[in-house]
This record gives C-alpha cells, sequence and structure tokens, in this order.
C-alpha cells in the first residue's frame, strides 16, 4: 500500500518570523562571541585583525587581569552584596505581595500604588540624598551600604510580580486550610510560597542580574578598593591615557561568566513565571 506523506505547508509569514529571530539571535551572540574571541588576542592583533580569529590563544590576559585587576576580591564583594540582596528581596517582597494579593485590608491599593511608586524613581534622582545620608549615618564606603540601596530598589518588582502569583492562588486552596486550622503564617509558607516558587525564581534572577551590573551606585559610595565590586573594578582597566584592552576584554568575559550561566541554567523558569504572572495575575 502506498502512503501518502501530508506535508505540512509554511506560509511566507512563519518563514519571515523565523528568519527576523535568527537575525536577533546573531545580533545577541556574536557581540558576545566576538568579546570571547578578543580576550585571547594581544593588543596588536586587536588593532590589526579585529575580527580574525586570534592566531595563538593568549591565556595571561586572563591571569594578569585577575591579579591586577583584583578580580577575586571584586567578584567576592559582589556575590555578598548580590545574594544578601537576593535573600532579602525575595523575602520581604513575597510578605508584601502576599499581604497585598491575598489579604483583604482597605489599604491593600494605596499600599500597592506606593510600591509601585519606586519603579518609576529613577536612581539618579536619589543619589545625592543616599550619599549624604549614608555619609551622616556611617554607612558609606561599605558593603551595608550598598545592600540597602540594592534592596530597595529591588523590592518594587519583586512584588509587583509575586502579587500576580499570589492572585492566580485558587481560594479554594486558602479556605480549605484555614478550615484545617492553618494560621496565616502557615498558609504563606506552607501553601502560597511553593506555589509560587516559580515567581521567586523569576524575581531571584531578576534582581540577581540587575544588582551585578550595578555600577553607579557601587562607584559613588565605595572607595576602598578592598571592597569595590565588579563592574567597578573593570573600570579600572580603562586610563585616561592608555587602555589595555585585551585585559579589558578578559575581565569582561570573568564578569559576564556567572550572569550567562545562571541565566542559562533558569531561562524556562524566566519565560514560564512572567507569563504566568502577567496572564492570570
Amino acid at each position: 500500500m502506498e502512503t501518502k506523506l501530508n506535508k505540512k505547508k509554511v506560509s511566507i509569514p512563519t518563514i519571515l518570523i523565523y528568519v527576523f529571530l535568527c537575525i536577533l539571535a546573531l545580533v545577541y551572540i556574536l557581540p558576545l562571541v566576538w568579546v570571547v574571541l578578543v580576550s585571547f588576542k594581544t593588543n596588536s592583533e586587536i588593532f590589526t585583525t579585529p575580527f580574525a580569529l586570534p592566531e595563538s590563544f593568549y591565556l595571561e590576559n586572563y591571569q594578569v587581569a585577575w591579579t591586577a585587576g583584583h578580580l577575586g576580591t571584586a567578584t567576592l564583594n559582589s556575590a555578598i552584596v548580590c545574594v544578601t540582596t537576593l535573600l532579602f528581596s525575595m523575602l520581604f517582597g513575597s510578605m508584601a505581595a502576599f499581604a497585598i494579593g491575598r489579604l483583604r485590608w482597605k489599604g491593600s491599593g494605596a499600599m500597592m500604588v506606593y510600591f509601585m511608586t519606586g519603579m518609576m524613581i529613577p536612581v539618579h534622582c536619589v543619589l545625592i540624598p543616599l550619599f549624604t545620608r549614608f555619609t551622616k549615618l556611617g554607612l558609606s564606603n561599605s558593603l551595608v551600604g550598598l545592600i540597602l540601596p540594592y534592596l530597595t530598589f529591588s523590592l518594587p518588582t519583586t512584588i509587583f510580580i509575586m502579587t500576580g502569583f499570589f492572585r492566580s492562588i485558587p481560594n479554594e486552596l486558602v479556605e480549605s486550610a484555614c478550615m484545617d486550622g492553618c494560621t496565616i503564617y502557615g498558609i504563606f509558607f506552607r501553601i502560597c510560597l511553593p506555589l509560587a516558587r516559580t515567581g521567586l525564581f523569576v524575581t531571584g534572577l531578576m534582581s540577581f542580574v540587575a544588582n551585578w551590573n550595578e555600577l553607579l551606585l557601587a562607584m559613588v559610595f565605595i572607595s576602598d578598593d578592598t571592597k569595590k565590586t565588579l563592574p567597578v573594578a573593570l573600570s579600572k582597566f580603562v586610563g585616561p591615557y592608555n587602555t589595555n584592552y585585551s585585559q579589558m576584554f578578559a575581565a569582561i568575559v570573568v564578569a559576564i561568566i556567572p550572569t550567562v550561566v545562571v541565566y542559562c541554567m533558569f531561562s524556562n523558569q524566566i519565560v514560564d513565571g512572567l507569563t504566568t504572572g502577567a496572564v492570570k495575575g
């Protein structure tokens, strides 16, 4: 018997969409690949053949960048600041989102507007007041002085996304827990928070990536070399009269590796979490 294969016809708009997506992917991937390749070149190669493959992989760039730029200490400082901010923003943000999204009280709407106002205030507007206030409190030139503003600017996004997740939880689950004698803290930690763990992935990764790459606050508040974060350490490779581009690109690769790895590991959770929070919230 002859079997006929039904070939699915691909429309022209679909082909154009895939072509556009492929071009968009190349626009994002090619600069990253170019930075990695340039990090293995010498300065003369960068200026003579910037887009060619390196003649030999010059690994000394990474060694010199790690030691001269104090990237180890800077990476540790960035990790301390970002992880601490991440934990507190997820804890406090989820609690506030639960109170706004699940509990019934008169000020919930006004409180949501109050937190959302923080998303509209740029950091440049509060830079000078924060610096003067932290100087009086003795928080300048310390990692705590970075954690507090990072936490403040991370909370609005966390509350906004987590509120949508908590509102998407069926009321029957909460009512059943109340009938079984579960307290409000038990409902939060045992029922609502585990069901909204995808939102925690989303807010956590967004907070981590944003704070890991933050430069302005870290450059203004930190003057001690032993307390500087990774973005500030990268600025040392650019001088007023001379710039070692090969070592600078090597340091950039070291700085972006953690964010790229973390994002690749949890990219699916980010897409699913944003979709769920937007549709069901």
